[in-house]
């Protein structure tokens, strides 16, 4: 049994509508909602069923309604005082949540037989859910305010979720009443002397809780004493932690368990029995609570350390656990996460050769700051395990690595594949050579050339239609030197936008043309994203070579797109599209640090002949795969620099949809800010879908665009700007993505 004083989730007002409530139903996921009234006393309970019976009986449902209007005025309660074993035995089917009232009716706690979850201040954690990690701060203040809220401060820098603190009433905490040490054996003597020295009051205390506040981080407290305990309690910690060294201390526990606030008790220098007569105290009491794996030896030797039992913690406990740590380093606390801990305690200190045990065995600030980042990283690495899916990166690398079914002779559509029509090569744009049965015996709809590649839809049987389309804006298509006729088969694009790779800088644009020719429409130009050495674009670099290479390279597409002119009958200036650089392969910089390299941009590009083009930036998402890898892309994300930039130097964008939808999600933000900052200044779109932060490329439809809001917006801020859908791979099979994407898109745009 669990007795939850967090009661905001649970409630309601009398003057909130049903719709309110079913949204604080979802939000708290217990399935219901109690209803108050002005005086904050409950008039009734409202769970999900109570909602559907209702809305099975409604003609038309009114929503708006006050949620009071259909609670249940004659609900299970409990009053305040009333032992836990009584609560729980009012559990039943149904009613999982039984409210603990005072005497004016006012919402208490909430009992349950409790969950895998445990909330502490703004962070709930269980399976699923990132650690909770905590910053010791302990006496390492060394008594003083300031070097307290100090190393708050440290702590909010370095990213932990919590700090923590140590109260002790000395009076009522040693048997001397804390005045002297003189009579004790020389370990405890020499603690009560560091404790008489830098522990601080319970006002100061309250001070630096203040502190936390106001640097928005939730400061829990270790009471070693109940004096301090209730001192605490009349400031309204969100939670506390009990000391291995009070795991036996019955009174302590219990008295501290009453608060019914989360408890998160260390079971260093204990044994089973021990943890297992405190864990019967903390459920007699109702209190929600994880145990900690803890070896209280300072420094501990790595082979006490003994992570794995945290499995049978969890076991003795029937809760959460995690682990704080008194060994050197802060590798084994990302350890403790692998295996599994929902909480990390680690002590933080400004100089590990201050006075007192646990300065040695702290982390100092960037060290704290590290480990936060490694847990973080641990988790993400962690995944789930549902079934695989392929990320962005390996779709890629499959691309390159794997081997396909091409043809090993010339084949004409109404051919029979026979098992000698079919080779296995690389690269792996096509079919995947366990395919191989799927293909003998088809019949072709389509020439395959020898060496060409067998895809999906010659299993079909299928012959490729010719597509034609009526978009509001003019619309184009992804193309190279070697595929663009065979695109101008099957469809009739406004223009064509020509992706270069770094060998088709090397060729010569009268080879793929007519002398006389010219095309209907217009074209547009992607610098190349890779050149061989493993060389990109970088016109931030501080590296002088790679600085003025880069310089050349753009010119080179410029050189090339106005030699091209001549064979397109359009003559606009056409847009080249560039990824400016910026990058770095393994950290992203702070905000501080962009506008330089906004300004090294600038200065390499007033050294390029821009005559006769429009020279664009490419928005960019935060995590590129360039060479088989993830980099950190920094600029031409974030709406306020790339404007900066534009007002600053009139540079133009080609707005990429996928890379700035990762861009937001993984800035938390609105989509909605960034289309709404950054297409008034785009030249050009590239339409295309992205999941979560490094998701880039995907189908239209199957990522998280709300294209319907996304069309509505590029109508009204940038109504002529053209657009091409640029779908990873959409060019195999003759353009097959990049049809299903405008086959989708003409339902929005």
């Amino acid at each position: 049994m669990i007795l939850d004083r967090s009661t905001a989730p649970y409630l309601v007002t009398d003057q909130d509508s049903i719709l309110e409530a079913l949204a604080r139903i979802s939000e708290n996921r217990s399935r219901v909602v109690f209803v108050a009234d002005e005086h904050g006393a409950v008039q009734g309970s409202l769970t999900d069923g109570d909602v559907r019976r209702w809305l099975v009986t409604q003609t038309t449902p009114d929503l708006q309604q006050p949620a009071l209007s259909i609670a249940n005025r004659d609900f299970v309660h409990a009053r305040y005082g009333t032992p836990v074993p009584q609560i729980e035995a009012l559990l039943r089917p149904g009613v999982d949540r039984i409210p603990v009232l005072d005497a004016a009716g006012r919402l208490v706690s909430v009992g349950s037989a409790g969950d895998d979850t445990l909330t502490i201040g703004s962070r709930t954690i269980g399976p699923g859910r990132p650690a909770l990690i905590i910053g010791e701060i302990g006496n390492n203040h060394q008594g003083d305010v300031e070097l307290a809220k100090r190393l708050v401060d440290e702590c909010v820098r370095a990213g932990v979720d919590t700090v923590k603190f140590q109260l002790r009433d000395m009076a009522s905490l040693y048997r001397s009443g804390g005045g002297h040490s003189h009579g004790e054996d020389l370990g405890p003597q020499y603690t009560m002397n560091l404790l008489a020295k830098y522990s601080l009051s319970a006002d100061d205390m309250f001070r630096v809780f203040d502190h936390c506040a106001d640097r928005g981080v939730d400061a829990i407290c270790t009471p070693w004493d109940i004096v301090s305990a209730d001192a605490l309690e009349r400031y309204g910690l969100p939670g506390y932690k009990i000391a291995s060294a009070d795991l036996t201390n019955d009174e302590l526990l219990g008295h501290v368990a009453d608060f019914h606030r989360p408890m998160i008790v260390s079971t260093g220098m204990s044994t089973e029995q021990e943890i297992t007569g405190a864990v019967d105290i903390l459920r007699g009491h109702g209190a929600p609570y994880a145990l900690l794996q803890t070896q209280s030896t300072y420094p501990a030797p790595f082979k006490d350390v003994n992570l794995k039992y945290m499995d049978r913690l969890a076991e003795l406990g029937g809760c959460l656990v995690g682990y704080s740590g008194h060994e050197r380093g802060w590798h084994v606390p990302v350890a403790a996460v692998a295996r599994g801990a929902a909480i990390i305690e680690k002590h933080v200190t400004i100089d590990k050769s201050l006075e007192g045990n646990d300065h040695k065995v702290s982390l100092l600030p960037d060290e704290l700051e590290r480990m936060v980042r490694e847990i973080r990283d641990v988790e993400e690495a962690l995944g789930s395990a549902q079934p695989r899916e392929l990320s962005t990166g390996e779709l890629m690398n499959r691309v390159n690595l794997a081997k396909s079914l091409v043809a090993a002779r010339d084949l004409r559509a109404g051919d029979t594949v026979t098992a000698a029509d079919v080779d296995v090569k690389s690269p792996g744009r096509g079919l995947q050579p366990n395919r191989r049965d799927a293909l003998i015996g088809t019949t072709l709809h389509r020439d395959v050339p020898a060496g060409d590649f067998f895809y999906p839809g010659d299993l079909a049987g299928q012959a490729q239609e010719h597509r034609t389309y009526a978009f509001r804006r003019p619309w184009g298509l992804p193309v190279r030197f070697h595929d663009f006729r065979d695109l101008l088969k099957v469809s009739e694009p406004d223009f064509l936008e020509f992706h270069h790779s770094s060998k088709d800088m090397d060729l010569d644009p009268s080879d793929f043309f007519a002398a006389d020719e010219t095309l209907p429409g217009f074209f547009t130009a992607h610098a190349p994203d890779l050149y061989a050495g493993d060389f990109l674009i970088n016109l931030a670099s501080d590296d002088e070579e790679i600085f003025e290479r880069s310089i050349r390279e753009v010119q080179k597409v410029i050189d090339m797109t106005r030699d091209m002119r001549r064979f397109f009958q359009v003559k606009d200036d056409p847009i080249v599209i560039v990824t400016m650089g910026g990058f770095l392969p393994d950290r992203h910089v702070r905000p501080e640090e962009r506008m330089p390299m906004y300004e090294r941009i600038q200065q390499g590009l007033e050294r390029v002949d821009e005559e006769g083009v429009r020279l664009t930036a490419q928005t960019l998402p935060p995590f590129p795969w360039l060479m088989g890898g993830q980099q950190f892309h920094n600029l031409f994300m974030d709406p306020e620099d790339t404007v900066w930039f534009y007002e600053k130097y009139g540079r133009r964008l080609t707005f990429d949809v996928s890379h700035s939808k990762l861009a937001a999600n993984f800035a938390h933000r609105p989509f909605s800010e960034y289309v709404d900052a950054m297409v008034p200044i785009s030249d050009h779109l590239h339409v295309v879908d992205s999941v979560g932060v490094d998701g880039e490329g995907v189908q239209v439809g199957e990522g998280e665009v709300d294209w319907r809001d996304f069309a509505e917006r590029i109508d009204r801020l940038n109504p002529s700007a053209p657009f091409i859908p640029e779908i990873w791979m959409g060019h195999v099979n003759n353009g097959e993505g990049f049809f299903t994407a405008l086959d989708r898109l003409q339902q929005w745009m």
